[in-house]
C-alpha cells in the first residue's frame, strides 16, 4: 500500500468501527487528552476509565491541577502505579500556568519540554486536540507498524525505534489527523493485539508483511528477558488504641516518592529500636500473610506484622508522620501494596483477631 492507501484504509475503518465514546473523546481539549494519555501509559483502557472520570471531577482543568495539594493528586492516582507520572502531571500543570498563560503550547517540540511528555505523548496531544499533523508511536501503534513492516529488532533499541518513527511519519496523513491517530491506537488495542490478532478484520491485512509471512506473533520483537532481583522488607502495621495506623510520607524522589507508606525495618528484631526512636510502647504482635509487589526492575517481598501500640509520644505523628484513621481515611496518596495491607489490617482489627 502507498501511504495514501494506508491512511485511507485506516480512516475508513475508523468511520465504521473506531471507538468514539471514551470519556476523553468527549469535550476534547489538550488538558483532557494529556491526562488520558499519561494515565494510559502502561495501563489498560478498562482500568483508566474510572480513574479518569474521578480525576476530571476533582481537577477539571489545568489550573485546578496546578493549585491542588500534592496529596490530593496522589490520592486520585492511588492504584494506577508509576507515581512519577502523577508528580510530573502537577509539575507540568504548574509550568503551563506559569510559563504559557494556562494554555498548552501548540508545538510538538515545546510540548516535549514539559515534564513527563515524550515525543509520542506530545504527538497525541497535538493531533487529537489541536488538529496538528504529528505522528505518534505508543505501544499500540508500535505493534501495528512493526507487524505491517515486519520490523526486526526490539523497538526499545534506538536504531529500531528510528525506523518505526520513520514509518509513523510516512503514513500519517495531512487531513483528519485526529481521527487517524485515534484509529491507529484503536487498531492496536482491539485488532492488532499482542496475542491472537484479528487479522481477517484488519483494514491493513493485504499490505501487512507479518501477516503475509504468517508470522504475526514474531513482531514486534520481545524485549530480552532478565531475571528480576528480589528484595525483602518488613513493614510493621502499628495500630494505636483507636485502631489508627502509623504512616509516614516517603521522600519526594525515589521509590513511591511523595506517597504515604508503612514504616520499614530490616527484620522483626529491629522493631524495638524503631519503637524506642519514635517513642512507642508496643503490645501484641501478629504476622500477616506476606505480599510480593513487582516493580519494573525488581520484586519486593513484604513481611507485614500487625502490632498494637500501647502508648505513643505526643510528637510521633508530626511532620511527615500521621495516624491514619481506617474508619474515615484522609485523602492521601498510598502505594498500592500499602493500600492492600491497610485493608488486611482493618479486616483483622474489625474481626477482633489481632490479639
Amino acid at each position: 500500500m502507498s501511504p495514501e492507501q494506508f491512511s485511507s484504509a485506516v480512516l475508513d475503518w475508523y468511520d465504521r468501527h473506531g471507538r468514539k465514546d471514551l470519556p476523553w473523546q468527549q469535550d476534547i481539549d489538550p488538558y483532557r487528552v494529556w491526562v488520558s494519555e499519561i494515565m494510559l501509559q502502561q495501563t489498560q483502557v478498562s482500568t483508566v476509565l474510572g480513574y479518569f472520570d474521578r480525576f476530571m471531577d476533582a481537577l477539571p482543568n489545568v489550573q485546578a491541577l496546578a493549585e491542588a495539594p500534592e496529596d490530593e493528586v496522589l490520592h486520585l492516582w492511588t492504584g494506577l502505579g508509576y507515581y512519577t507520572r502523577a508528580r510530573n502531571l502537577q509539575k507540568t500543570a504548574k509550568m503551563v500556568m506559569a510559563e504559557h498563560g494556562g494554555e498548552f503550547p501548540q508545538d510538538v517540540e515545546q510540548l516535549t519540554e514539559l515534564p513527563g511528555i515524550g515525543r509520542s505523548t506530545a504527538g497525541a496531544i497535538a493531533s487529537l486536540s489541536m488538529a496538528l499533523r504529528a505522528p505518534i508511536l505508543d505501544g499500540n501503534v508500535k505493534r501495528v507498524l512493526a507487524r505491517y513492516t515486519a520490523q526486526d529488532g526490539y523497538p526499545g533499541e534506538p536504531k529500531v525505534a528510528k525506523q518505526l518513527w520513520d514509518a509513523a511519519e510516512r503514513f500519517t496523513p495531512h487531513e483528519r489527523v485526529n481521527h487517524y491517530t485515534q484509529a491507529m491506537m484503536d487498531l492496536g488495542a482491539t485488532l492488532c493485539t499482542r496475542s491472537k490478532p484479528s487479522c481477517l478484520l484488519c483494514p491493513l491485512q493485504r499490505g501487512c508483511r507479518a501477516h503475509l509471512l504468517g508470522r504475526e506473533s514474531a513482531y514486534p520483537t520481545s524485549k530480552p528477558r532478565k531475571t528480576l532481583p528480589q528484595k525483602r522488607t518488613l513493614m510493621p502495621i502499628l495500630a494505636n488504641r483507636e485502631g489508627a495506623i502509623l504512616l509516614y510520607r516517603r521522600p519526594s524522589s525515589g521509590l513511591w516518592g511523595g506517597l504515604w507508606s508503612l514504616p520499614e525495618v530490616p527484620a522483626i528484631d529491629a522493631l524495638d529500636d524503631f519503637a524506642a526512636r519514635h517513642g512507642l510502647t508496643l503490645g501484641n504482635r501478629r504476622e500477616l500473610a506476606g505480599l510480593t509487589h513487582t516493580f519494573s526492575h525488581f520484586q519486593l517481598a513484604i513481611e507485614p506484622w500487625l502490632i498494637h501500640v500501647e502508648t505513643a509520644a505526643a510528637n510521633v505523628a508530626e511532620a511527615d508522620w500521621l495516624w491514619y484513621n481506617l474508619a474515615t481515611p484522609p485523602r492521601l496518596g498510598l502505594a498500592a501494596p500499602v493500600k492492600k495491607l491497610l485493608k488486611r489490617a482493618a479486616d483483622v482489627l474489625n474481626a477482633g483477631e489481632s490479639s
